[in-house]
């Protein structure tokens, strides 16, 4: 069974705050626009303005890639994310987290421990949803004994019936996250709406709690300076995204002042 003694060793007993760098499209995407060095001054410039508003970590992923492979992502990819990485963990001191989209949760380890980050986010560890990309199944058996093999203290994140995504069949949101926690070899549990930037039901986000009582609970979408408050008595923190874009906007810069806003409101929570 997981123990959410991992967790608190790294963040501490509060509520906390992750925010996202969204990496441009990088080499071998669609969108990718030939210039790695623009990616990187891009990533540098959204995590400063991340870490200058208080956040407690960021989480790094290959956002703008889409469309996404299902599984494995080529080897292009993992070389530029783990030059990215590398560099943003020259500039700073705080926890890192590595997600590589959809869900390839190896190459996620292997860059996190290359790259002397805290923790990944892979999308589907335990169960099968059906996406864009197919049926994607979850894989922990692999994942935990690869973490193992690489002898990285590096925790892993992972959604309980993911974003962009639905059940192949109906699975009860509570059974899914305890079945995942006790189960699935993960350090954290995340739900989301249903896509990027969709807030999350607070219905959900009771009955994972209600399912794994003990695992930290993490919210994974839609969160705003509006909203955030409701979910801190049920959860103990929120990755962050879109809100804390300029205008509010996916594809916008990440704006100091919006994070400091956002990372303000949850230090302010009293429960």
């Amino acid at each position: 069974m997981s123990s959410r003694e991992p967790f608190d060793r790294l963040f501490g007993k509060k509520k906390i705050v992750i925010g996202m760098v969204h990496l441009k499209a990088l080499p071998g995407a669609p969108r990718y626009e030939n210039n790695l060095n623009a990616v990187i001054d891009a990533a540098l410039a959204d995590a400063n303005a991340l870490e200058q508003g208080g956040v407690d970590g960021i989480m790094i992923e290959n956002f703008f890639d889409a469309p996404f492979f299902k599984d494995r992502v080529p080897p292009e990819t993992v070389a530029s994310m783990a030059r990215v990485v590398t560099t943003v963990r020259q500039k700073t001191k705080i926890p890192l987290g590595v997600n590589v989209l959809r869900n390839d949760g190896i190459s996620a380890l292997a860059i996190a421990a290359a790259c002397d980050c805290q923790f990944v986010r892979i999308n589907i560890v335990s169960w099968a949803m059906l996406a864009d990309q197919g049926v994607i199944e979850g894989r922990a058996a692999e994942i935990a004994r690869y973490r193992k093999m690489l002898g990285a203290n590096v925790l892993i994140f992972t959604d309980v019936l993911t974003k962009h995504a639905v059940p192949l069949a109906p699975m009860q949101m509570e059974w899914v996250a305890l079945d995942t926690w006790e189960r699935g070899g993960v350090d954290a549990l995340v739900v989301s709406g249903k896509a990027t930037g969709y807030a999350t039901d607070l219905g959900d986000i009771i009955a994972a709690r209600k399912g794994a009582s003990d695992a930290p609970l993490l919210i994974g979408s839609g969160v705003t300076l509006e909203n955030v408050v409701d979910f801190m008595p049920s959860v103990d923190g929120v990755l962050v995204g879109t809100s804390l874009k300029g205008d509010g906007r996916v594809e916008n810069a990440v704006d100091a002042a919006r994070v400091r806003a956002v990372v303000d409101k949850v230090r302010g929570f009293v429960g």
